[in-house]
């Protein structure tokens, strides 16, 4: 028996293909549904009312489980929440799962095993159990990041994690931290409520378009591949041609090349940064009282600063040096998913990519459950899968890119060198899959 944490996008796909490969397992959720932070009534979700998919419906659904072809390219959370319980219905995933149950601690037992303390959080109750492996997929988005700023403010001063509602910006002037995907959507938010909307900035960002053509833009390209640099270099020509430099709308330009960091997929910030109705400042050295000075000496007064500074990866019910992370943003595991010496122990989701959608996930899930399945066949099959994980000295799946060093970066990796290297793996643990096994997953 295999223990599974969250039912959000990742754990449910980890739910499915362990169900698929005939591999018992219990799953834990701290929420009394499934969707994760795409519940937006779930108390850990850190989703806000106006929040839709930033990459389009098509090129995110799982491919065995498509969303409707009617409906916006672009859906909007409420949406998604009841896609993955249609998915967990569909696929008869709820009765796998324990929910209102949080994990409280899990430890290696002296057999190999895993010991899981849990706690029922309508009772109190608390329990242990034992498995034979653990699969954590909790999420990436939950722990916020909230770096110090310099001075002390006397104003409200948030975080978007706990941002619901643009009611909260009436007529305050508004102060907007950072400026990546949930940043710039709330500001645009606090526009339309707002007596003034600033925006502090400290790094250049490429912004994209969610339409080029009337298309969502990830749908556009990929038919023909282009060697990296040349890519980097066209791409990032077209963007200049269709919306312009960042400079145009007096933020700074980015001094690395495109897809080196995570690029902001935003229609509107530019356009409102472009009709005056945001402002754009420098980074923040000092704030006394209501005043805010910025690097590049202007200062202004604010009622509200909101931080949209990010998140930290955080697995609070068991100890970092038994995920292999000693230093960084991140664990340190092959592909983002495998301990180089317990190989019981499978991290989910803990990755980002541009354009890798929930079937990227889902892929990933799928390799997992096909090792686990040949460990428990006592198959020689995967012995090609083990020995690269025991050759494993760090190294990322960066696709020649390079990316900053941001922690938000610190699991990135290039999604067609992820996806074809994961997907090698699957056709070839499915080739040594033995005849029983297979039957059950197909």
């Amino acid at each position: 028996m295999y223990a599974l944490i969250g039912a959000g996008p990742m754990g449910l796909a980890a739910a499915r293909n362990l169900q698929k490969y005939d591999i018992p397992f219990t799953g834990f959720e701290l929420h009394s549904d499934v969707g994760g932070l795409w519940d937006i009534d779930n108390p850990h979700s850190t989703m806000y009312e106006s929040a839709h998919l930033i990459s389009s419906r098509h090129m995110t659904e799982f491919r065995e489980f498509p969303m409707a072809k009617e409906g916006a390219p672009y859906p909007h959370h409420s949406e998604l929440r009841q896609y993955f319980r249609d998915y967990a219905r569909h696929f008869q995933l709820y009765p796998c799962y324990r929910f209102n149950t949080r994990v409280i601690a899990t430890e290696p037992t002296a057999d190999g095993g895993w010991k899981i303390t849990s706690e029922n959080t309508e009772t109190g109750e608390q329990s242990s159990d034992f498995f034979s492996g653990l699969l954590i997929a909790n999420g990436t988005l939950h722990h916020p990041n909230i770096p110090d700023l310099p001075g002390q403010f006397s104003g409200e001063l948030l975080h978007s994690s706990t941002y619901r509602d643009p009611e909260i910006f009436e007529d305050k002037r508004v102060l907007i931290v950072g400026c990546g995907n949930s940043a710039c959507d709330i500001a645009v938010d606090a526009v339309h409520r707002a007596r003034s909307v600033d925006i502090s900035v400290r790094r250049g960002y490429y912004f994209l378009p969610k339409f080029i053509a009337g298309r969502p833009t990830d749908t556009l390209g990929g038919l023909v591949p282009l060697p990296r640099a040349i890519k980097q270099r066209l791409d990032a020509a077209m963007i200049r041609m269709v919306v312009g430099k960042p400079s145009h709308y007096g933020l700074p330009d980015p001094d690395y090349r495109m897809y080196e960091s995570h690029p902001v997929i935003n229609s509107l910030m530019l356009h409102h940064l472009g009709h005056g109705d945001i402002k754009p400042r420098a980074d923040i050295v000092d704030m006394q009282g209501r005043t805010v000075t910025f690097k590049d000496g202007d200062s202004a007064d604010y009622d509200l600063i909101l931080q949209g500074t990010g998140y930290h990866l955080d697995y609070p019910f068991i100890d970092r040096q038994l995920l292999n992370w000693e230093s960084g943003g991140a664990p340190s595991l092959y592909l983002n998913i495998f301990h180089p010496q317990r190989r019981n122990l499978f991290v989910m989701g803990m990755i980002e990519a541009a354009g890798l959608g929930w079937e990227g996930r889902n892929e990933q899930a799928e390799l997992v459950a096909l090792y686990i399945r040949h460990q428990l066949d006592s198959s020689r099959g995967a012995e090609g899968l083990e020995q690269d994980i025991a050759r494993f000295n760090g190294q990322r799946m960066d696709g020649g890119y390079n990316y900053l060093e941001l922690e938000r970066m610190a699991y990135y990796v290039h999604k067609d060198s992820y996806r074809k290297t994961i997907n090698g793996y699957i056709k070839t643990l499915k080739q040594q899959l033995s005849a029983p096994s297979l039957a059950h997953a197909d």
